[in-house]
């Protein structure tokens, strides 16, 4: 016998013994933005046509569950829009304290890109997120929850992967990419991935959390997209880039008030051209707020969410550096699964060899999932 629902991760099917799990869910994003769309990355992208916006930013299609027993989980994603296979994964979660996981998924080397789209306190990632994300890979990762008492209480994660990024079936030499993350809950309580306290915690829940990633690849940067190269170096050959990463993070709630931060640091090493390194440098913070809990004129429903990000490409050089400061609104008809969101930013571009340049954008999404 099936019992057929619909919860929170859309339709589900599942049978009476719960050997068996099945759940369908569709996801669209609709954004309007003016004058512009994409953050700014080059001095020119100041000076360009305005350029009033208006698409499907995303459009997914999410199937996940469990198939003979409830701790061997799958997961796969579709984007729509792009015809791209986004993440296909096996999960064996039997145990707690260590859990395995095969297939293609977003690293969890940063909160940002690791929290879902949909589940983002503003509309986009911001600044830093293009330089330092690794995005999805291909691999395998071992993971688990080490629940000690008080202060004892850590999540880690360590996997070995392709290293060259979504979509890349083959590693382009001998060398994988190594990740490790480990995840300190200081005060006993498990934080998840997500961008807002809608949960309303009761208890101060921080974390604290250390990242590290090395990989050699033709690639500078990853995207959605899969492997890329960043502003200022070429295309690259089989094994050319060294890259190390670090990434030092934070993360708090509490009775609707949410904090995240990011401080990161990237070697590139360029191995064809004498070892060439170059160093860069990247923060974020954010907050947000639902201030009903202060005005009683405030509405529920409304949270306020401010960030500040900055991003120096070259370490070396002192005039070098780019800023992105954002105040955000979120309406949640149905937290996150039904919500709009408006915000303003501000940009600033900074090279010793060019006048700064200085850029405002509006942007409106509503994401609605299905």
């Amino acid at each position: 016998m099936i019992n057929v629902r619909y919860g929170n991760k859309g339709i589900e099917l599942r049978t009476k013994d719960n050997k068996f799990l099945f759940q369908l869910q569709s996801r669209l994003q609709f954004r309007f933005s003016t004058p512009y769309d994409a953050d700014p990355v080059t001095y020119d992208d100041y000076s360009q046509d305005t350029q009033t916006v208006f698409k499907i930013n995303r459009a997914r299609l999410k199937i996940g569950g469990h198939a003979f027993e409830p701790w061997l989980n799958y997961y796969w994603e579709y984007e729509l829009s792009q015809s791209n296979l986004l993440d296909f994964r096996i999960m064996v979660e039997k145990w707690e304290w260590m859990s395995f996981k095969v297939g293609q998924w977003k690293t969890e080397f940063t909160r940002e890109r690791f929290i879902s789209s949909g589940e983002q306190q503003m509309a986009e990632r911001s600044l830093i997120n293009r330089p330092f994300t690794v995005d999805r890979q291909m691999g395998v990762e071992v993971y688990g929850h080490l629940k000690g008492k008080g202060i004892a209480d850590f999540n880690y994660w360590a996997a070995a992967l392709t290293g060259t990024g979504r979509g890349n079936t083959a590693n382009d030499d001998n060398n994988l990419m190594y990740f490790g993350r480990a995840q300190w809950n200081f005060l006993g309580r498990f934080l998840d991935f997500e961008g807002c306290d809608l949960e309303f915690h009761e208890k101060p829940t921080p974390i604290i959390a250390f990242s590290a990633i090395t990989n050699r690849s033709p690639y500078t940067r990853f995207s959605q997209a899969g492997g890329g190269s960043l502003d200022g170096f070429e295309d690259g050959l089989p094994g050319q880039y060294r890259v190390n990463q670090w990434n030092m993070e934070t993360a708090f709630m509490y009775r609707g008030f949410s904090w995240q931060s990011e401080w990161h640091t990237k070697e590139i090493i360029d191995k064809y051209n004498n070892n060439d390194m170059t160093v860069m440098k990247g923060y974020y913070v954010q907050a947000g707020y639902f201030f009903h809990n202060v005005f009683d004129w405030w509405p529920k429903k409304l949270e306020m969410a401010a960030r500040h990000a900055s991003y120096k490409p070259d370490n070396s050089i002192r005039q070098n550096r780019q800023d992105e400061s954002t105040l955000a609104f979120n309406w949640f008809f149905k937290g996150h699964k039904n919500k709009l969101t408006s915000e303003f930013s501000y940009f600033s571009f900074e090279d010793k060899t060019l006048p700064l340049e200085q850029g405002w954008r509006f942007r409106i999404q509503w994401d609605i999932s299905l």
